[in-house]
């Protein structure tokens, strides 16, 4: 491709894929590579190769796991061939992305047990007709130690240490061992085996993403292109989706309990989540968030958007089941005539949101409510008494009698 192809207009085609490619990440590196290899690949017929690497640290996935995989679907149904690839091998060193220690390496009876259930559980967002499935120990156990030297040779240890939490732990006089550099020079070699033109991660992985760009023009390949999505806001509305910080949506959990779930976030973050894990096109999100702006209740966006990620965990029937017992918990015992509170300090914590509200008299009674299943929130059950809620409103029930709609700014 020579230079006056840079200035030549985008097809419709190739301009379509761009578009698809750009939406929602956090960073597309480097774009005039990208959109050269999707311009061969349309003048070619030959699909690109698109790849996620994903280590099987946990037994699950949440829904904050799915935006990578989300993008993978809307390039796999552009017609690219996209590569699910799971880490046995790496998950035997242990990512060190973003970790202030180092972190202890699985067993490989633990990584076979996590295994199993990924890419079953990614098949419900890729299309698994037209996925690849690798591991990559298909090609990382056979380079045995000469192989590994040789690997290690392609790269320099004042490189390594430029990697961010790398260098804040030789600051701060944490151990780093020497095992931990090999985790990202085995995820970059993945790509050399692989062949990618794409890559695919979270902004975390941004570090490993351009050492595979790296070893593959070591390795005399064309470099891969690189792209980074942004981490999923969790419920609470402040902090990264984690089971740690309980604010989560586990896509193995029942159809009401993750249809309410997906109901309790605030208006604001809605439309971030309609960007990252919306199969809507971008047209239909703005089309109805100009229905929202022009006065339609933005509930109806949230159920909508809550029905669409049910269905895809679930099914059709189970997401329309949700939305009625949904209505049936949340609307069915709730009085015509309910007050209406106006509270600050988003994100606020249910106990003092009770407080304030004047549905329970204190902080302590608050939690004891809690704790006895009595407190509700838009219809489902609060559980963790550490539950923030962002911005938006809310109908808050204590007991049976106790109700209160309230907006939180």
């Amino acid at each position: 491709m020579n230079s006056s192809a840079e200035n030549t207009p985008l097809s419709e085609g190739v301009a379509r894929a761009l578009e698809v490619s750009l939406r929602g990440v956090e960073e597309l590196l480097p774009r005039d590579e990208w959109v050269k290899k999707l311009q061969r690949s349309e003048a070619t017929g030959q699909p690109l190769r698109i790849k996620l690497g994903l280590d099987p640290t946990a037994p699950d996935i949440h829904i904050g796991h799915t935006v990578v995989l989300n993008k993978m679907r809307q390039l796999q149904d552009l017609g690219h061939q996209v590569i699910f690839l799971i880490g046995d091998f790496t998950t035997l060193i242990g990512d060190p992305s973003g970790r202030n220690s180092t972190r202890p390496p699985l067993t490989p009876e633990q990584i076979k047990v996590n295994a199993e259930t990924y890419y079953r559980q990614a098949s419900l967002v890729l299309d698994p007709a037209r996925t690849e499935i690798r591991y990559n120990s298909e090609w990382s156990e056979p380079l045995g130690a000469t192989g590994m030297i040789q690997l290690a040779a392609k790269y320099t240890v004042a490189r390594m240490m430029e990697r961010d939490d790398f260098h804040k732990r030789f600051n701060a006089g944490q151990s780093i061992s020497v095992h931990e550099f090999l985790y990202p020079l085995m995820q970059g070699y993945d790509s050399v085996a692989l062949k990618s033109d794409l890559e695919l991660g979270g902004t975390d992985q941004k570090f490993n993403l351009l050492m595979g760009r790296h070893l593959q023009q070591e390795y005399g390949q064309e470099p891969q292109c690189i792209l980074t999505m942004p981490l999923l806001v969790g419920l609470d509305g402040v902090d990264k989706m984690s089971k740690s910080k309980n604010n989560y949506i586990g896509i193995t959990e029942d159809a009401n309990t993750m249809f309410a779930k997906v109901l309790s976030i605030s208006d604001d973050l809605m439309w971030d989540w309609y960007t990252l894990l919306s199969f809507k096109s971008l047209a239909e999100i703005a089309a109805l968030k100009a229905e929202i702006a022009g006065g339609r209740n933005p509930k109806d966006a949230k159920v909508m958007l809550a029905k669409e990620i049910t269905a895809r965990f679930h099914n059709a029937a189970a997401a329309d089941a949700a939305e009625q017992d949904f209505i049936n918990r949340s609307k069915g015992g709730i009085p015509d005539d309910i007050p209406e509170v106006a509270l600050s300090g988003a994100p606020l914590g249910i106990g003092a949101l009770l407080k304030q509200a004047h549905l329970a008299p204190s902080s302590s009674e608050a939690n004891r409510l809690i704790d006895g299943g009595g407190v509700r929130v838009d219809g489902a059950v609060v559980s963790d008494k550490g539950l923030k809620l962002g911005a938006g409103s809310y109908v808050v029930q204590v007991g049976k009698r106790k109700f209160a709609r309230v907006s939180i700014s």
